[in-house]
């Protein structure tokens, strides 16, 4: 049976063979320590999960909640913004909760796009940054990644061989998967450029609070004028440790937001209320519970590049993010990432995730994620330095499975 129109401009999805090998060798008893996925590890800060207890006994709050968010949480939002950024922001008009980053994203290009529409987009990137745009009809035109002196000239040639012009640019700094961190002066240039072409920004800034070295990653919405074209998408998955509550939001440009909110307003009832209230007193609090969660991903992130180094395969700091853009060791290169991640997998029993998953410019790295303890992370060292050893002295017995059948 033919498959339907839009899951016909899917293609498969990259993580799942992965995944597939993954379970299977946990099937015949493994011990993969998963690398892969970025499903963070630590348990959400206990005030949080009590304010979602004491509330969650209230059978009021049982019941369907707002799709926009409740007021107590987008005010919450709007004063994190206004300590954190020095961004004022209308909590009525210019900020709506979201399900998770994810689906706000998917759901603002479900709000703005008409079929054919140009959206700029990173190549690599998270996934939901294209796809979002390509289930809404959209067209992908990828650009670098880099935030430096050759970003702008890349946008130029964007609106040079677009027909028609592009309608949005989409930014994610902190980067998902390279962790490349972009400055405030960078800011300024891409909303000038936007301005003066009218192109809508759409910043996914998820990884605001997990960052390592210098100063924090500056928001858009602090260039003067952003508010006019852009809109901003944060989560609380990684800034709290809050996953699995799906609890994220857009902020800015009021045009946006209203479309974004009107869309929601078909889809859903927005998240359990409780969820909504814990998240609030979250937003609220002092700071410390996102200042322990950096300094987990700290500590781990220079487990991994000093135990890494030692076994062989030299990585680069990552600056921000929970995650490590690994170059594919030079032996392996040829192999591309996805069967590299199949070989250490079966080689070394660890997953990571292949790079080509998040665009073909990927293809020479794969995304390491900081979701294990510092013993697991020095074990995967370990497996990964007897990998390496062991296939320099056979290169031949070192081959995928896949490749033998």
């Amino acid at each position: 049976m033919e498959e339907f129109h839009k899951v016909r401009r899917l293609p498969p999805y990259v993580f799942e063979q992965v995944n597939r090998l993954k379970a299977s060798a946990r099937s015949r008893g493994a011990d993969i320590i998963d690398l892969g996925m970025g499903n963070p590890d630590l348990p959400t800060p206990k005030a949080i999960v009590d304010k979602l207890c004491e509330v969650v006994r209230n059978p009021r709050t049982h019941r369907y909640s707002s799709s926009r968010g409740i007021p107590g949480l987008r005010r919450a939002q709007a004063n994190y913004y206004a300590r954190r950024f020095g961004v004022k922001l209308d909590p009525d008009s210019q900020v709506v909760a979201t399900l998770g980053s994810k689906e706000g994203f998917a759901n603002m290009a479900q709000a703005i796009t008409a079929p054919g529409d140009v959206i700029l987009c990173p190549n690599p990137t998270y996934p939901i940054h294209a796809f979002g745009f390509i289930m809404s009809g959209g067209v992908i035109r990828s650009l670098q990644v880099e935030p430096d002196d050759g970003f702008i000239p890349a946008l130029e040639r964007g609106i040079r061989h677009s027909i028609p012009k592009p309608l949005a640019l989409i930014l994610n700094y902190p980067s998902n998967p390279t962790a490349l961190v972009a400055s405030l002066d960078f800011y300024k240039e891409v909303v000038a450029f936007a301005r003066k072409n009218d192109i809508i920004i759409l910043s996914d800034l998820a990884y605001s609070e997990i960052y390592f070295d210098g100063n924090p990653p500056p928001s858009v919405l602090q260039v003067p004028g952003a508010i006019d074209v852009a809109v901003e998408f944060t989560s609380m998955s990684k800034t709290f440790s809050m996953p699995g509550w799906r609890m994220g939001f857009a902020v800015g440009n009021e045009r946006l937001i209203s479309a974004l909110t009107r869309v929601k307003s078909y889809l859903d009832y927005g998240a359990f209320t409780p969820i909504q209230v814990a998240a609030a007193h979250a937003l609220n609090g002092d700071g410390a519970d996102i200042a322990e969660v950096r300094d987990v991903y700290r500590k781990r992130r220079d487990v991994m590049v000093d135990a890494f180094s030692r076994a062989g395969w030299t990585i680069p700091a990552p600056a921000a993010s929970m995650f490590a853009w690994a170059p594919i060791p030079e032996p392996f290169k040829h192999l591309g990432s996805l069967e590299f991640s199949k070989l250490l997998i079966e080689h070394a029993d660890v997953a990571v995730a292949p790079g080509v998953g998040f665009g073909e410019h990927g293809d020479d790295h794969v995304r390491i994620a900081l979701v294990e303890n510092e013993h697991r992370i020095r074990q995967a060292a370990r497996n990964i330095k007897r990998f390496l050893a062991s296939s320099a002295k056979q290169p031949n017995n070192v081959v995928p499975l896949a490749a033998h059948r």
